[in-house]
């Protein structure tokens, strides 16, 4: 008898997303499964996320080009999800511009040979030029874009808008741009000498143009931004994203892949230009004592278990411990410099200067946003796995009846 291997266990995730498009291709598409029925959701909600993405100091003359809205084009009726497969539709704008060079039909041997034959340092330019081995370098900078995080966003605000109808909220503020620096933390939240509630931190970071909760930290940041723009260089930094009131228990310690924060870490490094991530004050961490790491655990009538500390940022044996989770992500500084940096001509293998894309100074804000998505999306997997079912009733039976024990 041949062995058969169940492929459901394969792939544990309850939410499946894909997003397609090239960043000056006609649109941008997402398809989101896995979202239950009842789910109120309308185009609007989306657009009020595309709109933070598109904002922050530092940003490139594209964010002038492009409204991004998303339309909905399946998955969704009278307002309220179908169960079934949810698609988006992001149309370029800029996409009138570029109708010959990114034509998805046969062109003239004119315009079909203007490459781009220079790679940029820091970009995914080389490596998949070689890997998919083409002459052309735009085959690969079109799809390796952070445009593509347009449709993340759009498919994050979804999963965002059902995480909000148990409770939870996510916020975002950048910690860092360069050697500038917030004094905030999120692990610090709702601790002694924080100093914000919830709803004054998201009014703090909206109105910032950098998202920054402080405001010294805030004018040397842009003061930073605009020596970069100024040398025509580019910045990076680090931000936080954070989830609060998420139940006890989402995520597993059974299996590598069932961990929460591996499989946090995982979406917030699949953005472009991150290089790293911690939950919690993890790398702080790993130069204390083990006594002043550990989250003391307490418990009374009124408040139940509590903690007087998060270094742990939310997360224990990968599984969420009622504590806020806290992500802090590093994004370096964008690839495409208008200084360029030096480089050779794939074809000639003659030294020659990088090529230039129109692109961002600093991006860490928008960044924090698309954070946010990614880690809805995270979320919202790990609560359908957690209290499963096809219609946003059977969930919120069962998460009410998990509230309560």
């Amino acid at each position: 008898m041949p062995v058969v291997f169940n492929r459901e266990y394969e792939n544990m995730s309850q939410l499946r997303y894909f997003t397609a498009g090239e960043s000056h291709g006609q649109a941008l598409v997402g398809i989101l499964e896995g979202l239950p029925a009842g789910l109120e959701i309308d185009e609007e909600y989306i657009a009020v996320q595309l709109h933070r993405r598109q904002q922050g100091y530092g940003r490139g003359g594209r964010m002038r080009i492009e409204q991004d809205r998303a339309r909905i084009l399946s998955g969704v009726r009278f307002g309220k999800t179908l169960g079934s497969p949810i698609a988006l539709e992001i149309a370029n704008r800029d996409w009138q511009n570029w109708q010959i060079k990114m034509s998805t039909t046969p062109v003239a041997e004119e315009a079909a040979s203007k490459r781009v034959e220079i790679p940029r340092p820091g970009h995914a330019d080389l490596a998949g030029a070689i890997k998919y081995q083409t002459e052309d370098i735009r085959n690969v900078l079109e799809r390796a874009s952070a445009r593509e995080t347009t449709t993340r966003v759009a498919l994050g605000a979804m999963a965002r808008k059902f995480l909000e109808s148990f409770g939870a909220r996510l916020v975002s503020h950048v910690v860092q741009i360069q050697q500038a620096q917030s004094p905030y933390s999120l692990t610090n939240f709702g601790k002694a000498g924080f100093g914000f509630s919830l709803e004054e931190l998201t009014q703090h970071a909206e109105a910032s143009p950098v998202r920054c909760l402080d405001a010294d930290a805030e004018q040397k940041m842009t003061a930073i931004i605009d020596r970069a723009k100024a040398e025509r260089d580019t910045v990076g930094g680090i931000f936080e994203v954070a989830a609060f009131h998420l139940p006890i228990g989402l995520g597993s310690h059974v299996q590598w892949d069932r961990r929460l924060d591996a499989r946090i870490a995982m979406a917030m490094m699949s953005i472009p230009a991150i290089k790293g991530v911690e939950i919690g004050n993890g790398f702080l961490g790993a130069t204390q004592w083990g006594s002043a790491v550990h989250d003391q655990i307490y418990h009374s009538a009124e408040r139940g278990y509590s903690r007087s500390s998060n270094n742990a940022g939310g997360l224990e044996g990968g599984i969420t411990n009622g504590e806020p989770l806290v992500v802090r992500v590093a994004m370096k500084p964008i690839s495409t410099l208008m200084r360029p940096l030096d480089s050779v001509n794939m074809r000639t293998k003659e030294a020659a200067e990088a090529h230039i894309e129109r692109s961002d100074v600093c991006a860490v804000p928008a960044a924090g946003v698309i954070g946010e998505a990614m880690l809805a999306l995270v979320l919202a997997d790990a609560m359908l796995e957690k209290f499963g079912g096809d219609s946003m009733t059977e969930i919120f039976s069962r998460w009410q009846q998990w509230s309560t024990t």
